[in-house]
């Protein structure tokens, strides 16, 4: 029996957890960023890169460089002399109709990201984060059917629109599951999307390589219908009800979270104080500039490497992927050694975000600098790119675990609310990238497109460091209080029911004794 408990306590229901919320998020970004190396083979390519007719470079003949497909077995992006060749298969869309293409899918994901916190609260983030993912891999499936550009955008538009409940409702378990000592490191699962990032760019080249661009709708779709399969009979809202948890491992997490709510549906939501509160708008303003920052990398490294410096579709699926599997790993062993400085009392929880902080967002924001200035350099370009993204994961020990320790009790509604504002990074960034670089695709236009995102990146950054703040704010207990006043109100009303029954009794015994008296 000892042997049995042994076993079952090597891996914790919260580890289940940790790996399950980990591939959601992958899957999440596979279905959000299938098109943007997809797109690659979906439009007539540019004749030359404009890295070698801008900067005095020869044509490469390396295997990871575009060639016709006589010359190398690899798939072919652009070729030397593209005029006598005809694509089939392929849209004549320009950088602007690009641009909205893959700034579609976050037109309306704002709209979605507040009710997804709400509806977290509500009905429980198995069932919204589940349903999420789960929609948006079905409508992924008809994406190879769609020929025309504007009915693209409408089916990117509805994939955005569901999907904008994932992440704000992902907050709402973890403050009912994790301890504020381990939220660093359980936070760092939501950076699942970076190995998804990683994962769909070699993937859909492969895919694409081998079977036409329409095949990678489907592969990462089907993925994301497998995932929700094992989400939704392993995971449970809370360790309440979970039916396999240890009454050891429930007790730990029970008694280590302060001032959760357990019937959240039931509270009130403290609009007036959210919505004015300092502390949550410097902590937007900070997730603000990494998330510019990295959408910017994650959605426009393909299209930058293939059409400057002329990787082909193999070589940019790895070039696009590999930054965001370091991304994961350095949110990962620098996330736990945020809480290692947390549990050691070596920094305040202040210090610690603000540390993570500057490495997410004022690094990121040095090397995006570097990059602008490496257009003509393709390896330094590549350092430069892999290192920006790698740096950003230390998010999830700076602004995504800051939204909980601001408010346990209103987490996603706080993520969910700053998601409303952060996401409009997500489609203005494509849409000054199509603006620069629309039928003038040269390196000083690149250059402009990552400065402007190192611009928000290192002001948020600065932003943060002087006046951010991880101190849980007063209206978090807000239906505590609101729960004492109730019963200081009813214990009133109470005494003075039994005051005024008393004095009643005391006039009538009064009048009985004069009755009798006469």
């Amino acid at each position: 029996m000892a042997n049995m408990n042994k076993k079952r306590e090597l891996i914790s229901c919260r580890d289940v957890l940790w790996f399950l919320v980990f591939c959601g998020f992958a899957i999440n970004y596979m279905l959000r960023l299938n098109l943007n190396l997809t797109i690659v083979a979906m439009v007539i390519p540019h004749p030359k890169p404009a890295a070698v007719t801008q900067c005095n470079m020869e044509n490469s003949t390396s295997p990871w460089t575009n060639q016709t497909s006589e010359d190398n077995n690899t798939f072919p992006i652009t070729t030397p002399s593209v005029e006598n060749v005809t694509y089939e298969d392929r849209f004549a869309w320009n950088e602007y109709e690009q641009g909205l293409t893959l700034g579609a899918y976050y037109w309306l994901h704002w709209l979605t990201q507040l009710p997804g916190g709400i509806l977290a609260r509500r009905y429980g983030t198995k069932r919204v984060f589940g349903l999420g993912n789960l929609l948006t891999a079905l409508l992924g499936f008809f994406t190879p059917y769609v020929t025309h550009l504007y009915a693209l955008i409408v089916l990117r538009v509805l994939q955005g629109l569901v999907a904008g409940v994932i992440w704000p409702s992902m907050h709402d378990m973890t403050a009912k599951w994790i301890p504020q000592y381990e939220r660093s490191k359980f936070v760092s699962a939501y950076l699942g999307s970076s190995v998804g990032a990683a994962i769909t760019y070699p993937l859909c080249a492969t895919v694409t390589n081998f079977f036409g661009w329409g095949a990678s709708f489907h592969v990462t779709s089907l993925l994301g219908v497998i995932w929700y399969c094992f989400w939704h009979f392993l995971v449970y809202d809370s360790p309440q009800q979970h039916p396999r948890i240890s009454n050891d491992e429930k007790n730990y997490i029970l008694d280590n979270i302060a001032g959760s709510v357990e019937d959240k549906e039931e509270t009130r939501i403290p609009w007036r104080s959210i919505i004015l509160s300092r502390p949550m708008w410097i902590t937007i303003a900070a997730h603000w500039g990494a998330a510019w920052g990295i959408l910017t990398l994650m959605t426009q490294a393909p299209t930058y490497f293939n059409f400057i410096h002329g990787w082909n579709i193999n070589a940019t699926g790895i070039l696009a992927g590999a930054p965001h599997l370091l991304r994961m790993l350095f949110s990962y062993f620098f996330s736990t050694m945020c809480d290692w400085l947390l549990r050691t009392r070596r920094m305040s929880l202040t210090k610690v975000r603000k540390l993570a902080t500057f490495v997410a967002t004022g690094m990121q924001g040095i090397f995006l600098v570097a990059l602008g200035f490496s257009g003509c350099h393709p390896l330094f370009a590549v350092i430069f790119m892999m290192m920006g993204t790698a740096v950003n994961g230390a998010m999830s020990a700076s602004t995504l675990a800051n939204f909980v320790d601001l408010s346990p009790n209103y987490a996603s509604i706080l993520l969910g609310f700053a998601g409303m504002i952060i996401i409009w990074a997500g489609f203005i960034s494509p849409a000054i990238v199509g603006a620069l670089t629309n039928n003038n695709q040269t390196v000083g236009q690149w250059r402009l497109v990552f400065l402007i995102a190192a611009a928000n990146s290192i002001v948020s950054c600065i932003i943060y460091i002087l006046f951010g703040t991880s101190k849980e704010q007063p209206w978090n207990q807000y239906v505590n209080l609101n729960t004492k006043e109730r019963e200081m109100q009813e214990l009133t009303t109470e005494t003075v029911k039994h005051e005024n029954d008393a004095e009643d009794t005391e006039k009538s015994n009064f009048i009985k004794e004069r009755y009798r008296n006469r």
